[in-house]
């Protein structure tokens, strides 16, 4: 059970990763797709770092506070 476990929290932890790099590519897609966002394209760089910044964040935060830490 516990390695079915690990397993799953793996995915898991895999998957809050992913979803994030994909929000950070749709937001940098709509900056150049969309015209009304033109003026934060020089600023594009720093979006991309600051939402994998985040994302790992997230991540951390989520192992940092699970259950199986304070067994």
């Amino acid at each position: 059970m516990k390695f079915i476990k690990a397993i799953y929290t793996f995915i898991v932890g895999d998957i809050i990763i992913l979803v994030g790099v994909l929000v950070a590519i749709l937001i940098l897609t709509l900056l150049h797709t969309v015209a009304a966002l033109e003026p934060l394209r020089p600023a594009e760089g720093v979006i991309l770092i600051l939402t994998i910044v985040l994302v790992l964040v997230a991540t951390l935060v989520r192992e940092a506070y699970s259950a199986k830490r304070y067994q």
